[in-house]
């Protein structure tokens, strides 16, 4: 195709990072520069970049800090978001910014589209590389259209049908406990979100834990692009994407409607575990990885694409944004 930078500016070049069928475009100035200097070109062409590649990575500007990642996400027009309804850790750093998910070092995060367990969603997720790690760390990426050409027609239409059930349990010292969740101390507020985003809950143990079930989409349609892309975790929700041991572990101590996290077809019916793992292998197969420098700026999509993280040694610091 055509370089998109062609009579915008010839401060910046170009170049597409593909791998599997997912691809970014790299921009970097040709001398070292602040990257608000550049701000106008970069805008025009995120914009024009953005639903053809589905992200965008800026690399080789002054290093921002987490204020002025704050201040470059502002820029370009979009409110940031805060992070309600969460299902990982996370650390606010400043306004709209976050830590990226504060899972041990040694663990992979698999692929994901940012909250596709819920109805509701950022259309744009930024990262900012504040410390790259001393040995791995990336951020993966995977084409949400490319996942969804390469999955089986079959399994795709019983996704679509029945579409995807997320069960959750907190306060069970398992996982995230419903304060945090839900940012509250007051059952009622609780009441009142779940209400509004349609998500059944039942207080349990005289109110200490609660589980709540929410049936979403397995595929989306883009409203820029008209694409159709597989948009949903069902495969990072189900038990089988944690390694035998802790299954087990875990089936130990509490009854299977105890997990802190399972997923079921819409209908409450269970989802064969061969298709969660053909899903985990079309990731695989669809993954593009490249290791972080510092300062900078990653920019997807998020429906067009999904991201995770491989494991890393070292001091690891990656900055965390979301857009409407």
């Amino acid at each position: 195709m055509d370089t998109l930078i062609s009579g915008i500016d010839a401060a910046l070049n170009e170049q597409v990072i593909e791998r599997n069928g997912t691809r970014v475009l790299a921009l970097s100035p040709n001398d070292a520069t602040n990257i608000e200097a550049l701000l106008p070109q970069l805008q025009t062409l995120v914009a024009r970049a953005r639903p053809i590649y589905g992200g965008v990575l800026l690399r080789g500007f002054d290093a921002l800090g987490a204020s002025g990642f704050d201040r470059l996400v502002t820029s370009f027009g979009q409110p940031t978001l805060t992070y309600e309804f969460g299902s990982t850790p996370r650390s606010k750093i400043e306004k709209g910014v976050y830590s990226s998910t504060e899972y041990p070092a040694d663990q992979w995060i698999d692929q994901h589209n940012e909250q596709s367990y819920t109805l509701s969603w950022p259309a744009s997720i930024w990262f900012y590389c504040d410390i790259a790690a001393e040995q791995g760390g990336a951020t993966p990426i995977a084409d949400s259209r490319r996942v969804y050409e390469r999955l089986d027609p079959a399994l795709r239409r019983r996704f679509a049908d029945k579409q995807v059930m997320y069960v959750r349990n907190y306060g069970n010292g398992l996982d995230l406990p419903w304060q945090q969740v839900f940012g509250t101390e007051e059952r009622d507020e609780v009441e009142q979100y779940c209400r509004a985003n349609r998500i059944d809950y039942e207080w349990l143990d005289d109110g200490e834990a609660l589980r709540t079930r929410q049936v979403c989409q397995s595929e989306l349609r883009h409203p820029v692009t008209g694409e159709t892309v597989w948009f949903n975790q069902a495969h990072l929700f189900h038990i089988s994407n944690l390694p035998l041991a802790v299954q087990e572990a875990l089936l130990e101590v509490v009854d299977d409607d105890r997990l802190p996290r399972n997923t079921f077809f819409g209908d409450g019916t269970p989802i064969d575990a061969a298709m969660l793992d053909e899903i985990r292998a079309v990731y695989r197969d669809t993954m593009l990885s490249f290791d972080w420098q510092a300062a900078d700026t990653l920019i997807l999509d998020n429906l067009l694409m999904s991201h995770g993280r491989a494991p890393f040694a070292g001091k690891r610091r990656v900055l965390v944004a979301m857009t409407a």
